[in-house]
């Protein structure tokens, strides 16, 4: 029988439920990074700016670590730089900094990780074409960076060094940013977006720029967004895909290669569990673990073994069991389910991390990468193992509900400290001779992979 990781709570530690998987996966300007699953972050393709954050401003076809940054349970890509969020809820950058998109106060780039200014307790990032933005706890929305078409959403039309916060929103689950525009998605279901909207991108019926959360029209029931360069997607909770903005090489995927300034619905798009906008093609998981891609192809971006490009979607070759996607400027990237990478497209800067420069229309497999973190999966679902004491001294008793499975603990290093099988009902684990500090338990069956975080203190 074929084996189905799933994954469970965890960032309701937080205090808030986010409705998409944190991003293990992410893409930029022929760029490419991953989250490895000892939490560390690899990164191959374009480095004119540092964006692999490998200490070097030369390019790579192979995979190489980030330095110095562990932890880690999200990544986003920004045009050319690059955001991390780590377990501990703050964001770390690298790459170009020229319009502040690091956000540490500066507008020197960077090779290496470097700590956003005044952030904490993050639970969602994106990074846009030069401008970020982040999700915390308290469902507040930040955003740093180019604001020269209202993309900070603070009212004003001023480029911000440091994360500020964006006016009017609450309740906010989920977040997405492309060029010179973002968006919010509200736990009603509705969609807010600001910025640049020469080409219909937020979605309010008009091409008028704003600096302020404005309502994408005609929308409710969604549960996950998705930014291109130019465009907007949206997944509603009947497995339909909807789309908006720039259209010309057939992005939207209506059939048509016309701007639109409100929702349309992608052709043929059901049962879909997962979006992706890049920046003239999108993509999407269907719940049968199929790819399907629309928009330009002439770098084979579509991934079905042609460079012809579809106004409509088209089913990516070769690919099932996909978990995760991620659609760049010429190139995408999906993670199959038993934590494979797997890559399409241009690869003139080695973005497919294959080691040749060589352009591949079809999905090949990324050699020698970690098997990439499966993500946790942010709902609200009840945990099935218990933890207590927790925080303790570092003797700890877990009780699994399930059938027998192996733990293992890793530090915020991402080294394996411990390892072992448990069985159902009670576990005594012992890390007394762990220094005190933050510890990550991942649970494995048949069936389900549980993240638990424990506290030595």
């Amino acid at each position: 029988m074929k084996k189905t990781i799933y994954t469970f709570a965890f960032l309701t530690i937080f205090g808030l439920s986010i409705t998409s998987n944190a991003q293990t996966i992410a893409t930029g300007r022929a760029f490419t990074l991953a989250v490895c699953d000892n939490f560390t972050v690899k990164s191959w393709g374009y480095n004119t700016n540092g964006q692999l954050g490998n200490g070097t401003f030369t390019d790579s076809g192979i995979p190489v670590d980030v330095s110095s940054i562990t932890g880690v349970k999200a990544v986003s890509c920004g045009d050319r730089h690059s955001l991390a969020l780590k377990f501990d809820g703050t964001v770390w950058a690298w790459g170009d900094n020229s319009n502040g998109a690091i956000g540490n106060g500066t507008v020197v780039n960077s090779n290496v990780p470097v700590p956003t200014s005044l952030l904490t307790d993050v639970v969602a990032i994106a990074g846009g074409r030069y401008h970020s933005v982040a999700l915390r706890a308290d469902s507040t929305v930040w955003a740093w960076g180019f604001n020269g078409e209202g993309a900070l959403g603070t009212g004003n039309y001023t480029n911000s060094h440091v994360p500020v916060m964006v006016t009017g929103l609450t309740g906010i689950i989920a977040i997405a940013a492309g060029t010179n525009f973002s968006m919010a998605l509200k736990k009603d279901g509705t969609i807010w977006a600001w910025g640049s909207n020469t080409d219909g991108e937020l979605g309010n019926g008009t091409n008028t720029k704003t600096n302020v959360p404005g309502l994408v029209s005609s929308l409710t029931g969604i549960t996950a967004i998705s930014a291109g360069y130019f465009h907007g997607l949206a997944l509603k909770n009947d497995g339909s895909v909807w789309a908006w903005g720039y259209n010309a090489n057939g992005q939207l995927g209506n059939g048509t290669a016309t701007n639109t300034n409100v929702p349309i619905a992608v052709t043929l798009m059901t049962g879909t569990s997962k979006i992706s906008g890049g920046r003239v093609h999108s993509l999407a998981i269907k719940n049968d673990g199929t790819v399907w891609a629309w928009g330009r192809n002439d770098k084979g971006q579509l991934g079905n073994g042609t460079t012809t490009s579809s106004l409509v979607p088209v089913q990516a070759n070769l690919l099932t069991d996909a978990t995760a996607i991620s659609s760049g400027e010429q190139h995408s990237i999906a993670r199959k389910s038993d934590g494979s990478a797997w890559v399409w497209g241009d690869n003139s800067n080695g973005q497919l991390g294959n080691g040749t420069t060589v352009t591949s229309n079809v999905p090949i497999q990324v050699n020698g990468i970690c098997p990439i973190f499966s993500s946790v999966n942010e709902t609200t679902e009840q945990p099935t193992v218990s933890v207590f004491p927790n925080p303790g001294n570092g003797q700890f008793t877990f009780i699994f509900s399930g059938e027998t499975a192996i733990v293992e603990i890793y530090n915020t290093l991402g080294e394996k400290v411990y390892s072992a099988p448990v069985k159902n009902q009670k576990s005594e684990i012992d890390l007394s001779n762990q220094p005190k500090g933050i510890y990550f338990a991942k649970f494995y069956t048949d069936q389900k992979t549980q993240i638990v975080k424990l506290v030595i203190q």
